[in-house]
């Protein structure tokens, strides 16, 4: 029970820690969900194509860096709006999953292969650990680093930053990659989990990781107060669904949302 839902809040946790860079640095990065469904579907196409679970993860997470790099560096070079950028983002990651699904396998459903089987408490064992050590070693880095204090003055006082002859759009364009690199973990470790892709992978846990950012306002107590809740409430839905099969999936599914919107009208 206790090993299930630590597993179960690693991708929240994963995915809102590299919400919060985002945030910090004044570029809300609105493709979280589409990201980690589409992590989550090369994470299966390069296992199954090298054999090899880390080194399946390893070309993911390069790979979505790369892309979210390339797409923030035209961004910032045009100076886009950035959440309209963000929500087009997010759109290309679902759409293009559906697209290369249906070239490479011939389905945009469920994807499966006897290379993609994996132990699931072994799963969540490794998702905890390294979860662990990558959302402590970020704590710290914004906390305790000279970089990491120029991350948390980017989106409100980059004038500062100007006038220490530091250039405020070096730490946008990377707060989008160390979003990337965050959310990209959190999809593989979601279809390692479940030994499938399926699309929609994210659920909707890149718009629960968002709110839990935007209602937290750069406090971290009161992040960590939001994601505990949303984590258990995420959780709850899934035990739910189990126990009350007459209920409609969708009604449970949106729960986590309804709760984000009566926290966010206490907020107000």
């Amino acid at each position: 029970m206790i090993l299930e839902l630590l597993s179960f809040a690693c991708p929240l946790l994963l995915a809102t820690s590299g919400a919060l860079f985002s945030q910090y640095a004044g570029m809300l990065a609105l493709f979280l969900d589409g990201l980690i469904t589409f992590s989550g579907f090369l994470t299966f196409c390069f296992t199954v194509l090298t054999g090899n679970a880390t080194m399946g993860t390893t070309l993911t997470v390069l790979c979505c860096i790369l892309l979210v790099f390339i797409f923030v560096l035209i961004n910032e070079k045009t100076k886009a709006d950035v959440f309209i950028a963000g929500l087009g983002l997010n759109l290309i990651f679902h759409s293009g999953v559906s697209l290369l699904s249906s070239i490479f396998f011939n389905t945009r459903g469920v994807l499966t292969s006897e290379s993609f089987v994996f132990i699931t408490k072994n799963v969540q064992i490794t998702e905890i650990i390294i979860t662990t050590i990558l959302t402590a070693s970020a704590l710290c880095f914004l906390l305790f680093t000279k970089p990491g204090i120029y991350f948390r003055i980017t989106g409100s006082d980059s004038d500062v930053l100007t006038v220490k002859g530091i250039n405020p759009s070096l730490y946008r364009i990377l707060s989008w990659c160390i979003c990337a690199f965050f959310t990209s973990i959190c999809g593989s470790f979601l279809a390692f989990k479940i030994s499938s892709f399926v699309p929609n992978l994210s659920g909707g846990k890149g718009w629960i990781c968002l709110a839990t950012v935007l209602l937290g306002n750069k406090k971290l107590y009161r992040i960590c107060i939001f994601l505990i809740i949303f984590t258990f409430v995420d959780y709850l839905t899934i035990y739910l669904q189990s126990v009350f099969s007459s209920i409609p999936a969708s009604v449970l599914f949106a729960a986590p949302y309804i709760v984000a919107l009566l926290l966010s009208l206490k907020r107000d």
